[in-house]
């Protein structure tokens, strides 16, 4: 779900389930975290998380948690 989704969730009404992320502070942090890093393009929906590196590698997963253990490998193989 990537902006647009979230402003029309919003605009419903609709409150997040109990195991439902956050989606749009998600993002926020995972940007704030890895953006220095050289990553960018942060976006969720249809249950993927993404993200797109400085060489422009689409990195990739099924959570915020997910995205954020293969953007520090990503990062980590770069050193």
């Amino acid at each position: 779900m990537c902006s647009s989704d979230l402003a029309r969730q919003a605009a419903d009404g609709q409150q997040r389930g109990v195991f439902e992320v956050d989606q749009e502070r998600a993002l926020a942090e995972l940007e704030l975290a890895w953006a220095d890093g050289g990553y960018h393009g942060f976006c969720a929906g249809g249950g993927t998380w993404s993200a797109v590196s400085s060489a422009g590698d689409v990195l990739t997963g099924e959570t915020p948690d997910a995205l954020n253990r293969k953007i520090r490998a990503h990062w980590q193989a770069m050193q």
